[in-house]
């Protein structure tokens, strides 16, 4: 069974738009279904097999992945090692990627920073399918 990469990749997003565990995805190795669920809203209906390792997969959170805040720091160190300090001190305090996007805009790298994300992501998600055996399509 191939699953489309976008489909895996919405479900990353949807995993990682919050705090870990809050929000989760598990696709069905048989079928390619994603099923859904959350802790503050809407969820789908699980199937009731779904603790099966071999049958389905809980999608990663972006931490999983490295690529939280130590992508940040990578980035950091890469773009604005003068600013390394700074962002280890924003990043000990909640609110830590709007002030983070605030100081990479003051500075003229903030579309840097997406591009940068965007191929750190899609990297570590096909390597993670890889890893898994899940076939991508498209």
């Amino acid at each position: 069974m191939a699953v489309s990469f976008d489909d895996i990749e919405n479900a990353f997003f949807f995993v990682s738009m919050d705090q870990q565990f809050m929000h989760n995805a598990y696709l069905c190795k048989e079928t390619g279904e994603i099923f859904y669920t959350s802790e503050i809203g809407d969820s789908d209906e699980l199937p009731e097999d779904i603790d099966d390792p071999d049958k389905y997969i809980i999608i990663p959170h972006k931490n999983e992945l490295d690529l939280g805040k130590a992508l940040v720091i990578e980035f950091t160190s890469e773009y604005l090692p003068e600013e390394l300090d700074r962002v280890y001190s924003i990043f000990r305090r909640k609110g830590a990627y709007s002030r983070y996007k605030d100081l990479l805009e003051s500075k003229g790298v903030l579309e840097d920073w997406y591009k940068f994300e965007n191929e750190r992501q899609k990297v570590a998600l096909e390597e993670w399918s890889q890893d898994n055996n899940i076939e991508i399509k498209g």
